[in-house]
């Protein structure tokens, strides 16, 4: 699997975890020259809190754009480590 945006391939691995319909890819499967850290934060009822991350690509930023937890709930253990993306990230 693939996660690109604004042309460029942000993620790859062939070893994602799908949760609720998302790809989850490992961190190291990252090019994290792509990723800045984003103050957002949200709150699942059964994963826990997700932090976020800015993705940045040709000088376009794409905020809040990654997410993953870093302390998942017992139920979401197996996502631990891994990062998920949406607003306009394609995944392929």
């Amino acid at each position: 699997m693939k996660a690109i945006w604004n042309g460029k391939i942000v993620a790859s691995s062939d070893k994602t975890i799908i949760v609720e319909g998302n790809h989850y890819f490992p961190a190291n499967s990252l090019d994290m020259q792509f990723f800045t850290q984003s103050v957002k934060e949200t709150v699942c009822p059964w994963k826990g809190t997700a932090s976020y991350y800015d993705v940045t690509v040709s000088g376009e930023v794409n905020k809040s754009s990654a997410w993953y937890y870093s302390h998942p709930k017992e139920a979401a253990k197996n996502i631990s480590g891994h990062v998920a993306f949406w607003k306009g990230i394609k995944v392929e």
